[in-house]
C-alpha cells in the first residue's frame, strides 16, 4: 500500500504532472486549454493530486461541484502505481470534500469495459444507474453512469 500526500491543484505549472497522467490513462485525454479553463472556475471545479513519499504527481481527481452534486470528471493513477491504493485514497479525499463542500451525493461515468474503475466506485457505495451509449470514442464505448447518494462516512476508506 503507497502513502501519497493529496493536495489541491492550484497553478497552472502543475497542470504537465496532470497531463502526463492523462495520456498514460485516457484514449482521449483533456487538453492544457481544458485544465486551465479548469483552474479559472474557482468555487466550481477542484482537481486534487496525489503525490508518492518522493513527492512525485502519481494520481488526481478532477471534479465538479454543483449545488448539492459532485461530479467526478476524471480520476486516473500513473499505470506503475495502480493497485497500490492512490485511487482510493483520492476517492475517499475527494468524497469529503464534496461533503465539505455542501454536496449530497456524486455521480461519474465510467467505460463499461473498465473493470477495475467500477470495482473501486463500488466499494465506496457507487451504483450504476444509467448508460450513455457510445459515450466514449477511440473504442467507441458505452458509459456507465454511477451515483451515490450520501457523502457522509466515505465507504471503502
Amino acid at each position: 500500500m503507497t502513502t501519497c500526500r493529496i493536495e489541491l491543484l492550484t497553478t497552472a505549472d502543475q497542470i504537465d504532472d496532470v497531463l502526463a497522467i492523462e495520456q498514460a490513462s485516457f484514449t482521449n485525454p483533456w487538453t492544457r486549454d481544458m485544465y486551465l479553463a479548469e483552474l479559472e472556475n474557482r468555487g466550481v471545479s477542484y482537481c486534487f493530486l496525489a503525490r508518492n513519499d518522493a513527492g512525485r504527481v502519481v494520481g488526481f481527481c478532477s471534479f465538479w461541484r454543483i449545488l448539492d452534486e459532485l461530479h467526478i470528471n476524471n480520476l486516473a493513477v500513473l499505470p506503475e502505481h495502480r493497485r497500490t491504493g492512490v485511487g482510493s485514497a483520492l476517492l475517499a479525499h475527494v468524497l469529503k470534500e464534496g461533503e465539505r463542500l455542501g454536496a449530497h451525493r456524486a455521480t461519474l461515468e465510467v467505460r463499461r469495459s473498465n473493470d477495475a474503475a467500477r470495482l473501486l466506485y463500488e466499494r465506496f457505495g457507487f451504483s450504476v444507474r444509467g448508460v450513455r451509449q457510445a459515450y466514449y470514442t477511440g473504442p467507441v464505448e458505452d458509459a456507465l453512469v454511477l451515483w451515490r447518494e450520501g457523502l457522509t462516512a466515505a465507504a471503502g476508506s
